[in-house]
């Protein structure tokens, strides 16, 4: 299995006992390596896949793992846990959550729903949005999460009066989530490393099952992140992290390249093995990027990096004087190269900083009549999928609040901004969720309720819709269900409907009904 490794890859693979800090540069084989090393475990050293433990940062990442190991060992690596570090520590929260007051039903929110939540935090405090943006103050409270601060601490260590209000927004936000039984992405880590300094017989356990923890792109952890790698590797210490100093790119997102810097002081005695043989590239592009990344001051130590491949082309470098007169450069280019027969559209990738940049050349291109695809929005952010899956989360979480909100009316049923906020000021003035309100308003009970004989039929609807789908749910498979969804509420008619979109959209909703059957 390892002999087709090269020696440094081979060091990496075999050196499993103890701390192990792999530095890998780009194109060495990074992926490779981390799955030879589970593998190696297991087949080579007697390790039962179950003590195995490795996370990554993409659920892609992760798949693309898994894909490997089981070619590896097809019959063993579906006992391996590996999963993002949010998949990994939201089913152990499942688990043992409620021993900090998290119920095991929580549903997790995007960033989207986060954001929803601020406003209606910033509602609550009557705080303007115009001098308080809800996405700034997002962003201060995720901020504070990643490094394992909460809204008490916040507020004790705030130094100015914007800070105040932050703080106070942050504990409304907190507030909010608790009461809709929900968790933003940063507190299954930040509630996971409080589960385990509260409760140790839990870590204990968790360290037990987990004996050898492997953690890729290291460089991008943050401080909840690696809280939790040196909480699980105490006890064996058997922890290896993959990951390069010079690749980290992620600190606006709370990355901090100190825990790469600082594994050999936390985990003394630890070994270091650096890959820096490229698979990818050229040297013409290796010795372009070592004059970038020699400049830089934080690293572990110097790479080196070479290849076997040829020298390659020479970089090319132009200087262009707006956006469009740089678009009409790279159709050129583009053109040039189809032209010439030595490349099909497909073998082009053109890559910009910002999404605002596509604009120009999206127009170019289409000018120039060069076939060409965007990557545009990805598939878990796409409505129609956040739309069927808010339906699935008030099904079985009534709490939902912002799941409710999203999808009272969609399809349209006559449910206006102003019926929705009366309902609102009802529910909260009698400590009951928008659900709960709906359902009561429903069945008559709209005593102190200001609404309109076409909004209450619209109210009475739906809640009889709702009530039908919460029954399915207990006598239904997920697909099943999510069919109940589309049919029930209209919401498949609603996307045929959509002329211009329908039936990419309806495509989507197809594969995601792909997905709950496994």
């Amino acid at each position: 299995m390892i002999e087709q490794l090269n020696p440094a890859q081979r060091l990496a693979v075999e050196t499993t006992e103890g701390p192990v800090l792999i530095v890998a540069g780009p194109g060495s084989g990074k992926t490779r390596v981390i799955v030879h090393r589970i593998a190696h475990l297991i087949a080579g050293r007697g390790v039962p896949p179950w003590h195995v433990l490795a996370v990554t940062f993409t659920n892609r990442a992760a798949r693309e793992m898994l894909t490997r190991l089981q070619g590896l060992l097809p019959r063993q690596a579906d006992s391996v846990t590996m999963g993002t570090f949010h998949a990994v520590f939201a089913r152990i929260l499942r688990r043992d959550g409620a021993r900090i007051g998290v119920d095991s039903h929580f549903v997790i929110y995007d960033d989207g729903e986060q954001l929803a939540l601020v406003k209606r935090a910033l509602g609550d405090l009557n705080l303007d949005e115009k001098y308080y943006p809800a996405r700034a103050i997002l962003h201060q409270i995720s901020l504070s999460k990643s490094v394992l601060r909460g809204p008490q601490e916040y507020a004790n260590q705030a130094q100015s009066h914007r800070e105040e209000i932050v703080a106070g927004v942050y504990r409304a936000y907190q507030e909010r989530l608790a009461k809709n039984r929900a968790l933003d992405f940063d507190d299954i880590l930040s509630d996971t490393v409080r589960l385990f300094r509260e409760h140790p017989d839990v870590l204990e356990q968790c360290q037990e099952r987990y004996r050898y923890i492997l953690v890729d792109e290291f460089q991008d952890t943050n401080v909840a992140q690696y809280e939790l790698v040196k909480l699980l590797g105490r006890a064996h210490r058997n922890v290896c992290v993959v990951g390069d100093e010079d690749q980290s790119i992620y600190s606006w997102r709370s990355a901090n390249i100190h825990n790469i810097l600082d594994f050999g002081r936390d985990f003394p005695g630890s070994q270091t093995v650096v890959l820096d043989q490229n698979y990818r590239s050229t040297q013409m592009i290796l010795t372009a990027a070592q004059g970038v990344i020699q400049a830089n001051r934080l690293r572990v130590r110097d790479k080196h990096l070479w290849t076997a491949n040829p020298v390659g082309q020479p970089i090319v470098v132009n200087e262009l004087s707006d956006a469009d007169h740089e678009a009409s450069y790279v159709a050129s280019e583009v053109a040039r190269h189809l032209v010439a027969g030595r490349y099909r559209p497909r073998d082009i990738a053109v890559m910009f900083r910002t999404n605002a940049q596509s604009r120009a050349i999206e127009q170019q291109f289409l000018r120039d009549r060069i076939p060409h695809r965007v990557i545009g929005v990805r598939f878990w952010e796409r409505q129609e999928v956040k739309d069927v899956l808010a339906y699935l989360r008030v099904i079985v979480n009534p709490a939902d609040n912002v799941s409710f909100t999203r999808i009272v009316n969609v399809p349209p049923r006559g449910i206006g901004a102003r019926t929705v906020a009366e309902l609102d000021r009802w529910a909260g003035e009698r400590g009951r969720s928008l659900a709960d309100a709906l359902a009561c308003a429903g069945r008559g009970e709209r005593q102190g309720l200001a609404l309109g004989t076409r909004a209450e039929r619209a109210l009475a609807g739906f809640a009889e819709t709702l009530d039908d789908l919460a029954t399915a749910a207990g006598e239904r498979t997920l697909v099943d269900l999510i069919s109940s969804v589309l049919e029930r509420t209209g919401y498949d008619r609603y996307l045929a409907n959509d002329t211009a979109s329908g039936e990419d959209r309806l495509n989507n909703v197809e594969e995601l009904m792909g997905v709950a059957k496994g």
